[in-house]
């Protein structure tokens, strides 16, 4: 009987620990007294090929587009500022760099510009900011004028290798020729390092601290070889030109006098032709804008968000 009574109460005991754990409620993070679910730090774009995102803060959405050959981790500088002052900023991994999906097929400012609108209608973003880097500002641009603004209420372009980033008969502005880049896809096919090398030469207007440049090191080489092939070869063969009047919402265009990567005078040519946009100059940086003069930059951008 003692027994008996023994094993009854056992099993009152596993029936109340059962039922206490299956009312633990869904496990969340505290983050200043904000209760949130952990977002998703990959998404789907389409079968196995998954986008790496950061996605951090509350607010208006304010999406950031890395350039060639980074990965959204070049934000690193970006994301805290935004986030205190109050927006939600996410920065997209295109396919092919840092820890996105590095499948075989296309890697041309169309597949980009499909991806970014994959994620955005994922996440049901709306009124955001799009800003893009060097040939992340051109990305940015197509997807603009492709998808008609769909999700957005403003455009940066930020160093932007657009609208053409190669030498045209009818188009003199850029630094290189199409053989010029012909040469950096031969370059990245035979000695990868190198072509790295060459780019870190003209990236920043001074030295640079041996740290940043392990920083940016470390995230231009997990890359794919041959994403930087393809990615290479849009930046030399794309002409962004017609997307040029198709964009109405409000663009913020920030250029550095000593950029040696992409020409201001192709800032110039976008302040012309993209209309309400402003062009901010920067005269203590070159291609790495948003790491050489970042006060000021983060400060532009905030400004521009907030108007």
């Amino acid at each position: 009987m003692k027994s008996k009574r023994h094993l009854n109460t056992m099993i009152m005991g596993i029936f109340v620990v059962v039922t206490s754990c299956s009312d633990v409620p869904e496990k969340k993070e505290v983050i200043n007294d904000i209760t949130v679910k952990a977002r998703e730090e990959f998404i789907e774009v389409e079968p196995n090929v998954k986008l790496h995102v950061t996605d951090l803060g509350e607010g208006n959405p304010v999406v950031l587009i890395h350039g060639y050959p980074l990965s959204d981790a070049m934000w690193e500088y970006q994301y805290h500022p935004l986030v205190k002052a109050g927006y939600r900023v996410i920065g997209i991994t295109l396919r092919g760099f840092g820890e996105s999906s590095k499948p075989y097929g296309k890697y041309d400012y169309d597949q980009f510009a499909d991806d970014i609108k994959a994620v955005l209608d994922h996440l049901n973003i709306e009124n955001a900011v799009l800003g893009g880097h060097s040939m992340g500002g051109a990305i940015a641009l197509h997807y603009t004028a492709k998808y008609n603004g769909a999700h957005l209420s403003k455009l940066a372009l930020i160093s932007a290798a657009a609208p053409c980033h190669t030498k045209r008969p009818d188009w003199s502005y850029p630094f290189f020729t199409k053989e010029d880049i012909t040469q950096w896809v031969n370059l990245n096919n035979n000695d990868r390092p190198a072509l790295l090398a060459a780019i870190g030469e003209r990236f920043a207007s001074s030295p640079v601290s041996p740290g940043i440049v392990n920083w940016l090191g470390t995230i231009e080489m997990q890359s794919s070889p041959y994403a930087m092939e393809q990615a290479l070869i849009a930046l030399r063969d794309e002409d962004l030109r017609d997307d040029l009047p198709k964009i109405s919402i409000p663009t913020l265009i920030v250029h550095a006098l000593k950029d040696q990567v992409v020409a201001y005078e192709l800032a110039e040519q976008m302040n012309k032709r993209i209309a309400n946009s402003k062009l901010v100059t920067f005269e203590n940086s070159g291609h790495a804008i948003f790491f050489e003069e970042k006060d000021k930059f983060n400060e532009e951008l905030t400004n521009f968000i907030a108007k």
